[in-house]
């Protein structure tokens, strides 16, 4: 949980000049965490239906299928469909940079619960301790990265009728998580056909691809509280002129009565 719960910490730092309701923002990443439900479930349906008929995950055919599919956009699908839920429609989710924290944040409470699965399948401290500095590092901030990327596309669009929206940043996101899962189960393929050192490269495909995620979703992210502060100097500029005009149009104050 410790690696999840460090970046939910740094990604809120990102909006500390107008920060989010911390109730909301832990409401949004517990229900990114329940939608680990669903996706299993899908992908399972997924995974016995036409991944059956594709072929195993240590085939070519079925380690795309599985990458693309049943992992990212099954899961990309799930966490977002929870952000629109939980706050698309609410009146805070009022600036861009609403789009990143709320996103991000789901995408981290779907790794939470993720690590711990996966962490309980380990049967070694070892192997828990390689898959966690793995995870850690990786997957966790990927999870924050891809859907953060849904997020600051859908609310870019929101506010400026600017950029892919919702649609094109789930296709981004689904992009980048299924290359990097492709990365991942093509080495079982790879291994059975003998292509060793092709399979072990394929590890540097992860570590790439989330640091490509990274800069992207920084970019996106130093864009949209640029333009959210220059929405902010104008309200406020807006408003102290109100209150001038509101000052100047009051009638003067009487003098003091004369004396005698």
């Amino acid at each position: 949980m410790i690696p999840a719960l460090i970046a939910m910490w740094l990604v809120d730092r990102l909006d500390a000049k107008r920060p989010e309701p911390m109730s909301l923002r832990v409401r949004v990443a517990v229900f990114g965490a329940l939608s680990v439900i669903p996706a299993i479930i899908i992908e399972l349906v997924l995974s016995s239906t036409l991944g059956a008929k594709l072929g195993p995950e240590f085939t070519y055919q079925g380690a795309s299928f599985h990458a693309f599919v049943v992992a990212a956009a099954v899961e990309e699908a799930c966490k977002i469909l929870m952000v629109y839920w939980m706050v698309w429609r609410r009146p805070e989710f009022d600036e861009r940079m609403d789009g990143i924290v709320y996103a991000a944040r789901a995408g981290l409470g779907f790794a939470l619960v993720e690590n711990v699965m996966y962490l309980f399948g380990q049967d070694t401290i070892g192997g828990q301790l390689e898959l966690w500095m793995m995870r850690a590092f990786l997957a966790v901030p990927g999870h924050a990265i891809w859907t953060g990327m849904i997020g600051a596309l859908a609310a870019r669009k929101r506010f400026d009728g600017r950029g892919l929206g919702l649609i094109g940043g789930y296709l981004l996101a689904v992009a980048f998580h299924g290359a990097y899962d492709c990365t991942v189960f093509m080495q079982a393929p790879l291994k059975f056909e003998g292509h060793f050192t092709a399979s072990k490269l394929m590890i540097l495909g992860p570590i790439v691809l989330t640091i490509i995620g990274f800069f992207v979703l920084r970019g996106m992210a130093k864009v949209a509280l640029t333009l959210d502060d220059a929405d902010a100097a104008r309200a406020a500029a807006a408003h102290a002129h109100a209150q001038a005009q509101l000052v100047a149009q009051m009638p003067p104050m009487p003098g003091p009565a004369p004396l005698g």
